[in-house]
């Protein structure tokens, strides 16, 4: 499984609302197990630098790349750029790139 997170940070945090929204249109996109954007809880006492997160999970790279050749991921991008200052992006392999799992239960 592929894990893929993106942070966003707004040029003006009075567009938070809207790139939330256009992030949205993400969701509808059928080729990730799992797809989420929400806004940061800013609760970390080191930096609350970024306003939003995408969290996708994908059952492989080829689902990832279907993903973002998507037209609904065009549309967002030309949504959601403007609007934007930073982007950050993560992909890692759950199966390969991750050394060890939470025993908690």
């Amino acid at each position: 499984m592929i894990r893929h997170i993106v942070f966003f940070s707004a040029k003006d945090k009075a567009h938070i609302d809207q790139i939330i929204e256009g992030l949205s249109r993400l969701t509808a996109i059928p080729h990730a197990r799992r797809l989420e954007v929400a806004r940061n809880r800013k609760t970390d006492q080191l930096g609350n630098d970024i306003d939003i997160v995408v969290y996708g999970e994908f059952d492989s790279e080829t689902e990832l790349a279907a993903y973002k050749a998507h037209n609904l991921y065009q549309e967002s991008i030309k949504r959601v750029r403007p609007l934007r200052e930073l982007r950050f992006a993560a992909d890692y392999d759950v199966s390969l790139d991750t050394p060890f799992a939470s025993t908690a239960g």
